[in-house]
C-alpha cells in the first residue's frame, strides 16, 4: 500500500459528507426523490432521479441479491476487474436545475474523474461503499433555486424532510 492518502479520507473543504436520509416518491410528480443529508449537520438535499435508477439504489439500501448482475452492479464488477477502486463521489455542480456528480476513482496509483449523474454516482457509491458529498455551493444554490421558484419556503421543505419519519420515507421502498 502507498503513504500517500487515500481520496477516500480526503476531502476538499467545500465537500460536504452526506448520508442517504431516505428514498420516496414526490407526490406532486409522482417522481422518486433521493433524500440526502449532512452527516454532521441538518442539511438536507432532495434530488428527483428517474425510476430505474431509485430502483438500482433501492435495490442496495436493502441489499437484495438479485439473480443476475444489474447494470450498476456490472459497472462495480467491471472497474475491480482492471483493478481500479470508486474512492467518493461527489454531487458537484447544480446548473438550470439540474445536478451533476463527479465518480472519484483510483487505479494503478492515478487518480481519475468521471462525470456522471447524481443518481448513478450514488448507486456506484453505495455498492462500494465509498462516501458521498454534496459542494457546499450546491447546497446554497439549491436553497436559493427552491425558494425562487416554489410558493414553499426553503427553510419549511428543510424541515419537513428532515422530519419525515421511516414510515413518510418509504423505508427504502419503490
Amino acid at each position: 500500500m502507498s503513504d500517500q492518502p487515500s481520496i477516500s479520507a480526503a476531502h476538499a473543504p467545500e465537500e460536504v459528507e452526506m448520508q442517504i436520509r431516505g428514498l420516496m416518491m414526490d407526490p406532486v410528480t409522482n417522481m422518486p426523490i433521493v433524500v440526502l443529508k449532512d452527516v454532521a449537520g441538518d442539511s438536507v438535499l432532495p434530488i428527483w432521479v428517474g425510476v430505474f435508477e431509485a430502483n438500482a439504489i433501492a435495490l442496495e439500501l436493502e441489499k437484495t441479491a438479485m439473480p443476475r448482475p444489474m447494470t450498476h452492479d456490472l459497472l462495480r464488477n467491471m472497474a475491480r476487474n482492471l483493478n481500479a477502486e470508486v474512492r467518493k463521489v461527489v454531487v458537484s455542480e447544480l446548473r438550470d436545475d439540474t445536478f451533476y456528480a463527479v465518480i472519484w476513482m483510483e487505479q494503478g496509483g492515478e487518480v481519475v474523474a468521471m462525470d456522471a449523474r447524481p443518481s448513478d454516482a450514488i448507486a456506484l457509491a453505495l455498492r462500494w461503499d465509498c462516501p458521498i458529498y454534496v459542494n457546499r455551493d450546491v447546497l446554497e444554490n439549491s436553497r436559493q433555486a427552491a425558494t425562487g421558484t416554489q410558493s414553499i419556503n426553503a427553510d419549511e421543505m428543510r424541515r419537513w424532510l428532515e422530519n419525515l419519519n421511516d414510515d413518510e420515507m418509504g423505508r427504502y421502498k419503490m
